[in-house]
């Protein structure tokens, strides 16, 4: 995964009530971004367990605000359970622009964690990457003769 400063909405942000995330992607004016790259990702990552509280919900929001205020939702994820919330887990990975033809982008686009209790600690990275990251795991013994 590709990760550029410029690009990171979140690093490693401590999340223990609802908030945006610390930085914003000024998109200059409020336009459409057009089909987009399919190398382009939004990426929301735990980076270290989130405990104490109930459970998060991130979105991917737009707004023509820099703080990010009265902002529209372009995709959010179900409540994820405090759980579930361990470190290295990822809970949005979507390309980029997954809008609908309802939904206008603003000049600024960003994440909003909203929070149902209080979380003592955790922290989360969130930003625009290129090339996923992944691993595909196999069960042991695997025949991978005439591949």
């Amino acid at each position: 995964m590709i990760v550029d400063k410029e690009t990171l909405l979140s690093d490693k942000q401590a999340i223990t009530t609802t908030a945006v995330s610390t930085n914003t992607i000024d998109l200059g004016t409020a336009r459409d971004l057009g089909p987009g790259d399919n190398d382009l990702e939004l990426y929301i990552g735990v980076n270290t367990a989130l405990t104490g509280g109930t459970s998060v919900q991130f979105s991917y929001i737009t707004s023509a605000n820099a703080d990010l205020s009265s902002a529209q939702t372009i995709v959010s994820t179900p409540a994820i359970v405090a759980a579930d919330l361990i470190a290295g887990s990822e809970w949005l990975r979507i390309q980029l622009p997954a809008i609908s033809k309802s939904t206008q982008v603003l000049r600024y686009i960003g994440v909003a964690y909203t929070v149902v209790g209080t979380f003592g600690a955790g922290t989360v990275s969130a930003g625009v990457v290129m090339d996923r990251q992944a691993q595909v795991y196999y069960a042991s013994g695997l025949n991978t003769g005439g591949f």
